[in-house]
């Protein structure tokens, strides 16, 4: 994937501004950071992505899951979060994390068989 395709799709599916290469660069992030990705494509054209990172041995955390707005609710996410797990498996962590809010319980513990646990979470920034 390339810092210009998967950026407009983040803004929108964040309700985020259009960042540059120069400001996140996605692919450099991916590369140095990641256990792997998952990018989906309809007719060349990317519409979803997964980030996997990882702790070096066996716990892998699903990030960054989005799908372009026109695709939404016809199992591109359910699917790009399967392989994930999929890609963490094969590379032998033990172990894949979600963090999300309330409103996305329904995709990660229905749809995708994430199973519900007490977390926590300090902010770091205003």
């Amino acid at each position: 994937f390339t810092n210009d395709e998967i950026h407009p799709v983040h803004a929108a599916a964040f309700g985020t501004r259009v960042f540059t290469g120069d400001e996140w660069d996605w692919v450099e992030q991916c590369n140095r950071h990641s256990l792997g990705w998952v990018v989906a494509r309809k007719s060349g054209r990317f519409v979803g992505f997964a980030n996997v990172a990882w702790d070096g041995l066996v716990h892998a955390f699903v990030e960054d899951v989005f799908v372009d707005e026109s695709l939404r609710g016809r199992g591109v996410g359910t699917r790009v979060v399967a392989a994930a797990t999929d890609g963490a498996r094969t590379a032998g962590c033990e172990w894949l994390h979600v963090g999300f809010d309330e409103t996305l319980r329904s995709f990660y513990v229905d749809a995708c068989g994430f199973t519900p646990t007490g977390a926590g979470l300090i902010a770091l920034t205003d």
